[in-house]
């Protein structure tokens, strides 16, 4: 299982690692509505009521299920029809999205729309991804395509030259993009997308996946043979960053130097070629999913 060292610190080593960043707190719709996912019958009426009051939210939810993504031959006009047609975990993964971007409304990140619209993109491929290989989870797939990135508009409220030590690390031959940003600003996005994710009571699995997100060669560069449902969430984030181009719409490269390191151990480990890969972005691409679409 991909494993997270952050669970043995301290309160005082958290505050240090979390260096006066402000963690914001779990919207008051998700309370209501994970209370009622974990309901033995989840009343779907009653999920639709209260999506439906506020307006932004249900339009929202409208616009992505009536998106190419899911080719529906019908538009939907409901949020009930919605939530029936999607699935309960569909509709929470897409609000946590919503929600966290709505928490976040610092004139900085707002002004991020590249690391909005890259997130939404590989919570897509994830899921596409995932039922692919087989993975019985594609809702966890999402969810961690979504947040696996929430540090970094928390980094850039929080230091005004994140922009730059980002690029930095994407670019640097030998270090993790993690270890840059430490040395820089003696923390870094993944742990604190970790205590984001914990704090708004995702599952502990995408938690500690979340914080390894950039230590993936531990994991598929060594002789680590283990497999878990950690390690393939891993492998699907990783192969989905790269068909998205992250390295491109965030980082400004020309090259994925991560995906050199661990790309041919991902691919052998999900059983996927590079046929494969070419397949994935030119489909994508039709659905306007990739970085040949981003203007940045």
């Amino acid at each position: 299982m991909v494993r997270s060292t952050q669970q043995e610190l301290t309160e005082d080593q958290i505050n240090r690692i979390l260096h006066g960043i402000k963690i914001p707190p779990q919207p008051q719709i998700l309370v209501d509505l994970q209370m009622e996912q974990i309901m033995p019958d989840p009343d779907l009426q009653r999920i639709s009521k209260l999506i439906s009051q506020d307006v932004g939210l249900a339009g929202t939810i409208l616009k992505v299920v009536n998106s190419p993504f899911y080719g529906l031959k019908n538009r939907i006009t409901s949020v009930q029809q919605a939530v029936s047609l999607i699935g309960l975990n569909s509709v929470i993964n897409i609000i946590n999205g919503l929600s966290i971007k709505s928490q976040m409304s610092d004139e900085t990140i707002v002004n991020m729309n590249r690391f909005w619209d890259t997130a939404n993109d590989i919570a897509q491929v994830a899921t596409a991804i995932a039922k692919q290989v087989g993975y019985p989870n594609p809702d966890l797939a999402y969810l961690l395509g979504l947040f696996h990135n929430c540090g970094i508009p928390l980094l850039m409220a929080r230091f005004e030259n994140y922009l730059e030590v980002m690029e930095e690390s994407y670019a640097h031959p030998e270090l993790r993009v993690v270890d840059v940003e430490n040395q820089r600003l003696n923390t870094n996005h993944a742990v604190i997308g970790y205590y984001t994710a914990k704090s708004w009571n995702l599952p502990k699995l995408l938690c500690d996946v979340i914080a390894e997100h950039h230590s993936a060669s531990r994991y598929f560069a060594s002789n680590d043979f283990r497999d878990s449902e950690g390690k393939t969430l891993l492998a699907i984030l990783k192969l989905s960053e790269h068909v998205c181009g992250n390295y491109r719409i965030l980082g400004r490269q020309q090259t994925d130097l991560e995906w050199q390191t661990v790309g041919t151990e991902v691919m052998t480990y999900l059983g996927l070629g590079e046929y494969d890969i070419e397949q994935m972005e030119a489909n994508f691409a039709e659905l306007g999913i990739g970085y040949q679409n981003y203007r940045y």
